[in-house]
């Protein structure tokens, strides 16, 4: 039995597609353009083709893309007056601070200096807040891409067996927040995990997060479990040429695809999955503040 591959990259064009078409409706019907503001401080170098990347997809489903891209040795206080003036614009509905930032920089203070309802990558402690006791709230980008593949392929996940490996304040924490309020039966497995092979072994779903390379080898994976990788990790790739690298999961793909009832490769699993759901964030964040429908489909 080889694994059904839950293709990121062909779901997430769908969800473009949904964001694009309520974009367009929102123009036509309320007269209201959602505007996404993305803030790169520094040269960062995978930080800049992302926000390329986002501004390109941001106008691509009709949405306006304000970009504000400051020096490295920004100081804090001109940094914060920035997003001060992005919470105030009412043109602006979603508002993205593209992490890591410089190390003279308070990540928390700066992420939580950013207007709750304009949080699209769902990182304000009042997001983590409301989202741990199942309220309405922002959902952070790539645990929000995971919850949409896994309901596209499951349909109900209640009552499903779950395990999160990873306990990360971005992906691992959220996400188990997210399977919960799906009536999934949730453990978060991390490096401390006492037999960790065997944890993962009675899971229907698993979800990997630790950032590291093929950490997870198809003998730890139930027959017919649904494995989502959330893992992108660069390793040498000298088949390929010297000095060359390839993209690999933090679960081993060639061995686990034996097992798996459905899994995500990468690269074109959940990757494609965390654009699309800011899109949709700033959808949301949109229908939110003007006191409209939100969109089917699109939210946790």
């Amino acid at each position: 039995m080889t694994a059904k591959l839950l293709d990121g990259k062909a779901f997430a064009a769908t969800v473009r597609e949904k964001v694009a078409s309520h974009v367009s409706k929102l123009k036509s019907e309320h007269g209201i353009t959602p505007g996404l503001a993305v803030v790169l401080v520094g040269e960062d170098p995978a930080s800049q083709v992302y926000v390329r990347s986002k501004g390109k997809m941001t106008v691509e489903v009709g949405m306006n893309s304000y970009e504000h891209k400051l020096d490295a040795n920004t100081s804090e206080a001109d940094l914060l007056a920035l997003i001060e003036k992005l919470n105030k614009d009412e043109s602006i509905n979603g508002i993205l601070v593209q992490l890591p930032l410089p190390d003279h920089l308070n990540e928390d203070l700066v992420i939580n200096s950013i207007d709750p309802v304009k949080d699209v990558d769902g990182f304000h402690i009042s997001n983590v807040g409301l989202l741990g006791t199942g309220q309405k709230s922002m959902v952070p980008c790539t645990p929000l891409g995971c919850l949409m593949m896994l309901r596209e392929h499951h349909g109900s996940l209640s009552g499903l067996d779950a395990v999160v490996i990873g306990r990360s304040n971005i992906v691992g924490k959220p996400m188990a927040n997210l399977l919960l309020g799906d009536s999934c039966t949730v453990t978060i497995a991390h490096s401390r995990t006492k037999d960790l092979p065997d944890v993962v072994r009675r899971a229907d779903i698993v979800v990997a997060a630790v950032g590291r390379p093929e950490m997870v080898p198809g003998d730890w994976i139930k027959k017919g479990a649904t494995v989502i990788d959330v893992g992108i990790n660069r390793i040498p790739a000298p088949e390929k040429g010297e000095g060359k690298t390839r993209l690999v999961g933090d679960v081993d793909f060639a061995t686990a695809k034996e097992n798996a009832g459905a899994i995500t490769p990468v690269p074109g699993g959940v990757g494609p999955m965390t654009i699309a759901c800011l899109l949709a964030n700033t959808l949301t964040a949109t229908c939110r503040a003007n006191g409209l429908e939100e969109p089917e489909g699109l939210t946790a």
